[in-house]
């Protein structure tokens, strides 16, 4: 896990002073090592930050050289299947002279150019120079759990792991109005129809799981390497499909835990991190005991201590705990806003920060998390709405079912089953078109704009609504992993946790199981009133009952709403208002954005 910069100079000479500011602004993703590189005729310029994670010594600095120095490489993030790759490789007559996952993947590379992306299971964003065709390969994991930012022009391609980088050089910081107005209207971060796009105008980023190569002439060949095909079904009956599953989480787990160096647990006291914390527990041999660490809240009713505590009883673990308060927030906003580079959904953000703060504090390089389950299986209330609406429309008697099996595990629907309901069952495209209308023709000072101000939304009213709306449950996880919600939590993981110079893997985001979790039948993801259906059932047992069946859902819940009536925050909020007023962001105050507001405003000051 690290840090990458680089030039790629079309019409003069790369500037190594300037890959210095780049590298010299990605401290904090590095610590343990630098590297700068220019080729000898100076059109290609790399640099590196180096957080030391597999192969400690010197042999793993970077950027790297490989055959006969054809071959130059700067890489952010870590392939978990490297060693397999390696034994491969080893067959076929290679030498190595490391035991990085660096000198694997160039030299698998070497072998395989493009098509070497396939046998990756790994998080990572790199790029490759050939020194022989003089072009420059760049490319991102499948879910974009590490980032690639770049600016080109007609005279260079600049790329980097964090923004801050790109502006370090004299990237322009004009903002992305669109971006803005998506962000108070719909409160997203991400444009699912511009997945390219940043919150800087002059700035994009390379969407996950593609690539892209440079020529010489500046010309840029971008190219898809992976998605999900929803056209696959497994045949497998559930006993089967459990067991394969847990084979494949217990797998992905086993290979996160590859590490020179301690490895530690973020714990939230939720069905996801707790069966991580739990499988680890199982699975460790060496008999090394595991770290948790965990954010608590004092006197607050959706504190998570209990749940934490039952994992804690189950397993042998060294748990860490950290209380988040007002103040300590507070403290920590303006540094938090710098580095996450974009405005933040909720204070959540906040305290991953203070957890993996409280991580590096106690040792930890590497820390497992449990993000990414919620969006492959269907673990929040909204993917209900959709799925009784696919059955509704399917299959009236799997929807009476379904529905009576809900009412009894929790009571109430999570829908109103009205006139409404049926309409969206049978009519979901037909709403988009008559939302689509309603903008186009009410005024753009009405309350539906939420107070914006109406230059603004006369600019981007016409403009698609980014939250789309999915007929079936299967293309509303695939909208959630690649389009909107999984890509928001992914850059907050990588902002928190770099910021404190830690590696963050996600067990859940290994692509075998995902692919193999979009073949199963939807009954297996949703089924009897239960989200995550075969992840509780394969936890059955393993777990405490009282977390594998969990009817509510929290995770690292703070009380924001009490927070934001603290003075801290009221004045905060006050000056952020009075700033957008004086912008024309927002023309007048609605008391439902006030997060977004102050999130915007730190964002826009750099305070």
């Amino acid at each position: 896990m690290c840090g990458i910069a680089g030039i790629f100079s079309f019409n003069q000479k790369a500037e190594k002073s300037s890959l210095q500011k780049m590298t010299d602004s990605l401290s904090h993703r590095g610590p343990d090592g630098e590297g700068l590189w220019l080729n000898p005729n100076e059109k290609i310029a790399l640099g590196h930050r180096r957080l030391s994670i597999i192969d400690l010594s010197e042999l793993g600095h970077q950027p790297m050289h490989f055959a006969d120095n054809r071959f130059t490489i700067t890489f952010n993030g870590e392939i978990y299947n490297y060693l397999e790759i390696r034994k491969d490789l080893e067959k076929e007559g290679l030498n190595f002279k490391t035991n990085t996952d660096t000198e694997v993947l160039l030299a698998l590379y070497a072998r395989k150019k493009e098509k070497a992306l396939n046998e990756l299971d790994g998080m990572f964003a790199f790029t490759i120079w050939d020194n022989q065709e003089e072009t420059l390969f760049c490319a991102r994991d499948r879910f974009g759990e590490k980032p690639f930012y770049f600016h080109k022009n007609n005279n260079i391609f600049a790329f980097a792991s964090e923004m801050k980088a790109l502006l370090a050089i004299g990237i322009s910081p004009k903002q992305n109005s669109k971006k803005v107005y998506n962000y108070l209207l719909y409160a997203t971060l991400e444009d699912p129809f511009n997945k390219d796009t940043t919150f800087y105008e002059e700035i994009n980023q390379l969407e996950p799981a593609n690539y892209l190569i440079i020529g010489n002439d500046g010309k840029i060949k971008k190219e898809k390497y992976w998605d999900i095909d929803l056209n696959k079904t497994s045949q497998l009956n559930q006993s089967d499909s459990i067991e394969k599953f847990s084979s494949l989480f217990s797998q992905s787990i086993t290979k996160r835990l590859r590490s020179d160096v301690p490895v530690g647990s973020s714990l939230s006291g939720g069905l996801d991190s707790s069966s991580i914390v739990m499988l680890i527990d199982k699975l460790k041999k060496d008999g090394t005991i595991q770290k948790t660490f965990s954010a608590r809240f004092k006197d607050f009713s959706r504190d998570e201590g209990k749940f934490m505590q039952m994992v804690i009883d189950k397993t042998k673990v060294d748990p860490y705990f950290v209380f988040p308060t007002v103040d300590s927030v507070m403290q920590n906003l303006s540094l938090i806003s710098k580095h996450q580079e974009e405005p933040m959904g909720s204070a959540s953000v906040l305290i991953q920060y203070e957890v993996m703060k409280l991580a590096k504090q106690n040792g930890i390089k590497v820390l497992l998390d449990g993000q990414g389950a919620d969006e492959i299986m269907g673990g929040y209330t909204i993917f209900w709405q959709t799925y009784f609406n696919q059955l509704y429309r399917s299959n009236k008697k799997r929807y009476h079912f379904e529905k009576e099996k809900y009412l009894n595990v929790h009571q109430k629907l999570p829908f109103t089953n009205n006139i409404e309901f049926k309409w969206k069952a049978f009519h979901n495209p037909s709403l988009n078109l008559t939302s689509k209308l309603q903008r186009y023709f009410i005024s753009p000072k009405s309350d539906y704009f939420l107070g914006i101000h109406p230059e603004l939304v006369n600019e981007f009213k016409h403009i698609p609504n980014p939250i789309i709306k999915p007929t079936n449950l299967k293309e509303h996880l695939l909208f959630s992993l690649k389009g909107r919600g999984l890509s928001e939590l992914l850059r907050y993981a990588d902002r928190n946790s770099m910021a404190n110079s830690i590696e963050v893997r996600l067990p859940f985001l290994n692509h075998e199981l995902v692919e193999f979790l979009f073949e199963l039948p939807d009954h297996l993801l949703l089924n009897e009133g239960w989200t995550k259906y075969i992840l509780r059932k394969s936890m059955d047992g393993i777990l405490p009952d009282e977390i594998t069946w969990r009817k509510d859902k929290i995770g690292y819940e703070p009380p924001q709403e009490e927070w934001l009536k603290s003075s801290y925050f009221q004045e905060l909020a006050a000056e952020s208002i009075s700033y957008l007023k004086k912008e024309n962001i927002i023309q007048k105050e609605n008391k439902q954005l006030t997060w977004n507001y102050i999130s915007l405003f730190i964002f826009n000051k750099g305070l």
